[in-house]
C-alpha cells in the first residue's frame, strides 16, 4: 500500500511518537474537549468533564468517573483528554488482561506520585465490566482516598457490571452514540488534518455516505475503513498513473465498498442490546409492524444471535401478543421452533421469516393471558376455596363415604354439551376472568361466553 502520512509525531495523540506507523483513528483521536464531537450534553460549561480536564479535580464532586456508552463514541479519548492536565500521570488497564496485582501496583505507585512529587495518576480502565468483584474491590482505596482519578469505560449498564460501591464513589456518565453528522465530520476531518490523510487524497460525496453508514455510529469503525479506502485509491493510481496527476487522487464509492461491505451491527448477546432489541421485537409484533419486526430479526441473526433464543421469543409472543384471536399462531410459532432446531443456520432464518410473517400480521389479543394474570392475582391473594364435593375424585375405595363426585352431571349427555353446574369454588362463583375480543377468530366468542355463562350460573340450578 501507497505511503499515505508524513505528520508530525509530535502533534499525534499518545506516547513516544510513531507517526504514520499509528492508526488513522489512533492520530485523530482528540487532544481536547474542544475537538471531541457527538457528546455536546457532557460538555457544557462547568462540566465535570470540563473541570477534570482543565485540572480541577477532587475539588468539588467525585473525581473518578464512568463512561458508559457504544463502541467507538469516545471513551478512551476522554480518558487521555483528562490525563493531559498539568501534573498527571496516565496508566492504561485493560480488565481483559490485567488482574488484583496489576490493580495493587498501580495503586501504589499512584500513592507514591502523589506523596513524594504532588503528581496525580490518571487510570484508564477499558471494559471494567469484565473485572471480577474481588478486582473491582481492589480499586476502592485508591478511589476513596483519591490516589487515583479513575476513568473506567464500560459497554454495558453499570448498574448490573459495577459493584455498588464502586459506582457510588463515582460519577456516572452516559455517551451517545454518534449520529451520522458527527461520523461525517469526524471523516471530513480526517482527510484534510495533518494528523490524518494530510489532503493527500479526496474524498467524493458518495464514498463518504458509504463510510458513515456502514460506521453504524462508530466513530473508530469509520476512520478504519477510510484509512483502508484511501490505500485502495493510492493504489490505484500509482498502478494507473503515466503522467504526474494534477490534484490528489478521489477515494470513490467502489474504493469505499472495498473496504467495508458490510454494517456494523449494534448487539451485544450478554448486554443491553440484547434485551432491548428483543423487547422491540415482541413490540414490534404486538403493535403488527411486520417491517420493523422482521429488520429485528435481522439485526440479531447478522450479530451472530442464538436463532433458537428468536424462535422462543415467537413461541412466547404467538400466545402472550395473539392468543386465541389466531390459535393457529402458536403451531406456526412452534414448528418454527422445531424446525430451527432440525436445521439450524442459515437455513433456518427462512423460518424465522415465515413466522414473523405470521405473527406479526395474525389479529392480536392477550385475552387468555390477561384472564390467566386475574385468576393467579386473586390466588395470591387468599381467593379460592375446596373444591365442591361433586367434582372431587370419586375412583377410590371410601369416596363415596365422603359425598365425592355425588350429583355430578355429565355434560355429554345434555344436547346442549353443557349443564347447569357449579365448577368453582363458592368464593369464585360469578367472577369473569375471560374477557374475549372482537378480532380475529375470537369475534363472536363474547356472544357465546354469555350463552355458556347464562346456562351455568343459572339461579337453583349449581350444587
Amino acid at each position: 500500500m501507497a505511503d499515505l502520512f508524513s505528520a508530525d509525531p509530535d502533534d499525534l495523540p499518545g506516547e513516544g511518537g510513531g507517526g504514520d506507523q499509528l492508526p488513522l483513528a489512533v492520530r485523530m483521536r482528540p487532544r481536547t474537549l474542544a475537538e471531541l464531537v457527538g457528546q455536546e450534553h457532557l460538555l457544557a460549561p462547568g462540566s465535570p468533564l470540563n473541570r477534570l480536564s482543565e485540572g480541577a479535580d477532587g475539588v468539588a464532586g467525585p473525581a473518578s468517573l464512568i463512561l458508559w456508552g457504544p463502541p467507538g463514541s469516545g471513551k478512551t479519548t476522554l480518558a487521555h483528554v483528562v490525563s493531559r492536565a498539568v501534573g498527571r500521570r496516565f496508566v492504561e488497564l485493560s480488565a481483559i488482561t490485567a488482574g488484583v496485582k496489576d490493580v495493587r501496583r498501580v495503586m501504589e505507585e499512584a500513592r507514591d506520585a502523589r506523596d513524594l512529587h504532588g503528581m496525580r495518576t490518571v487510570l484508564f480502565l477499558d471494559e471494567i465490566h469484565r473485572f471480577t468483584k474481588a478486582q473491582q474491590d481492589g480499586l476502592l482505596p485508591g478511589v476513596e482516598n483519591r490516589w487515583v482519578i479513575l476513568v473506567a469505560a464500560t459497554t454495558e449498564n453499570p448498574s448490573f457490571s459495577v459493584v455498588a460501591p464502586l459506582l457510588s464513589r463515582s460519577l456516572l456518565l452516559t455517551l451517545r452514540t454518534l449520529d451520522d453528522n458527527a461520523i461525517g465530520a469526524l471523516v471530513r476531518r480526517a482527510v484534510t488534518d495533518p494528523r490524518g490523510l494530510g489532503g493527500r487524497v479526496r474524498l467524493s460525496d458518495e464514498a463518504a455516505e458509504h463510510l458513515v453508514r456502514l460506521a453504524a455510529g462508530d466513530a473508530r469503525r469509520a476512520l478504519t475503513a477510510l484509512e483502508a479506502a484511501a490505500g485502495s485509491a493510492l493504489d490505484d493510481q500509482s498502478v494507473s498513473a503515466t503522467s504526474q496527476q494534477p490534484e490528489p487522487p478521489l477515494i470513490t464509492l467502489a474504493d469505499a465498498e472495498r473496504a467495508v461491505d458490510r454494517a456494523a451491527v449494534r448487539y451485544d448477546r450478554d448486554g443491553d442490546q440484547h434485551y432491548d432489541i428483543a423487547s422491540a421485537l415482541i413490540k414490534s409484533l404486538r403493535g403488527s409492524d411486520v417491517d420493523a419486526a422482521l429488520h429485528y430479526v435481522a439485526r440479531m441473526l447478522e450479530a451472530g444471535e442464538d436463532p433458537r433464543f428468536v424462535a422462543r421469543r415467537l413461541v412466547i409472543a404467538a400466545s402472550e401478543e395473539i392468543g386465541m384471536a389466531d390459535p393457529t399462531a402458536l403451531q406456526t410459532a412452534v414448528a418454527a421452533a422445531q424446525a430451527v432446531q432440525l436445521i439450524g443456520m442459515p437455513e433456518a432464518r427462512i423460518v424465522l421469516a415465515q413466522a414473523t410473517v405470521h405473527l406479526a400480521m395474525a389479529p392480536k389479543s392477550n385475552a387468555s393471558y390477561l384472564a390467566l394474570n386475574a385468576a393467579i392475582a386473586d390466588i395470591r391473594a387468599g381467593v379460592g376455596g375446596a373444591v365442591p364435593a361433586h367434582l372431587r375424585d370419586s375412583h377410590y375405595a371410601g369416596a363415596s363415604k365422603l359425598g365425592h363426585g355425588k350429583g355430578y352431571q355429565y355434560a355429554h349427555d345434555d344436547p346442549r354439551g353443557v349443564v347447569s353446574q357449579q365448577y368453582a369454588p363458592d368464593d369464585v362463583v360469578g367472577r369473569d376472568y375471560y374477557a374475549p375480543t372482537e378480532r380475529g377468530a375470537e369475534r363472536g366468542m363474547p356472544e357465546r361466553l354469555a350463552r355458556l355463562r347464562a346456562v351455568l350460573r343459572a339461579p337453583g340450578k349449581r350444587r
